[in-house]
């Protein structure tokens, strides 16, 4: 997962981007002296019928450095997409829900132990996370995208429109192995970070940038890039590069709770209320 690329834009950017949308939330992952309030309980409406006798509450684990997925507000609220979609499934299943952030590298442990039922931190899915982890149905799709200098003529890419001309990407990423698969007679140059590679195409020595999506939208819309460019072409989907999209991690032998959310996902999409938590985070529908 490309994390510190979306990080890096850093408090000013996301505030800046929120100003321009104004149904984004601003995406802050910055440490705080005071200690950070976590997620409230969300208990459901009077009345509202249980989807499952069995099951009063739902546990998610989340962390808090990976806007706009899931990190803290200004006000050391813990907030974003994966946490109002966790609250938006306990709404729809009439469950008490319990949100709590843990460090990346204690989620699945945690889960292991049994000390949450699920966890929800744009958790991409890979064979080892499968062999000990069930997976609900795919509730976001990654995508690759260039972005260039602003102005120009708006045009699909393709490997034949790229020939020779110079694309800045992160040395050992996944964006790297597919340009060298598909966009072989592109100058590919490499940099050690993906935010010098972003700074080759503001500076002029490079044409492109290729990396991911939601961290090139938040740069051409931040401070950082200052205002110099602008996304190119379209997504880029490709599950053996990029990943197969992100699932909710629940345990293996909870197969009840892991088929009332994917059912609970599927009625979210059919009301609205997926489409407008995307439109709320992800302004610009990078896919």
């Amino acid at each position: 997962m490309v994390r510190k690329s979306i990080i890096s834009a850093g408090l000013t950017s996301a505030i800046l981007i929120a100003a321009q949308f104004a149904l984004m939330l601003p995406a802050s992952a910055q440490a705080r002296n005071e200690t950070p309030t976590e997620a409230p309980s969300i208990a459901p409406p009077a009345g509202t019928p249980s989807a499952s006798t069995r099951r009063f509450a739902i546990r998610f684990l989340t962390d808090s450095e990976f806007p706009p997925f899931h990190y803290y507000d200004e006000d050391g609220v813990l907030t974003g997409f994966d946490v109002d979609l966790a609250r938006a499934i306990c709404l729809e299943l009439g469950t008490q829900c319990e949100i709590r952030a843990l460090p990346w590298n204690e989620l699945l442990p945690a889960l292991r132990r049994g000390e949450a039922d699920a966890v929800i931190a744009a958790q991409r899915i890979t064979p080892s996370l499968l062999k000990d982890f069930d997976i609900t149905d795919r509730y976001f799709y990654t995508a690759a995208w260039f972005a260039g200098l602003r102005g120009g003529q708006r045009q699909a890419i393709t490997p034949e429109l790229l020939e020779r001309r110079r694309i800045a990407v992160a040395r050992g990423s996944p964006h790297e192995a597919y340009l060298r698969t598909f966009f072989r007679e592109s100058a590919i140059e490499t940099t050690e970070t993906v935010e010098q590679a972003r700074e080759a195409v503001r500076q002029g020595r490079a044409d492109l940038v290729f990396g991911d999506g939601i961290g090139l939208v938040f740069w051409v819309n931040g401070s950082l890039s200052q205002d110099c460019c602008e996304l190119k072409g379209g997504p880029f989907f490709e599950p053996k590069f990029f990943g197969d999209g992100l699932a909710i991690t629940v345990p293996r032998q909870d197969i009840e709770l892991k088929r009332m959310i994917n059912r609970t996902l599927e009625r979210l999409r059919r009301s609205g209320r997926y489409e407008e938590l995307i439109l709320r985070y992800f302004p610009n529908r990078i896919f």
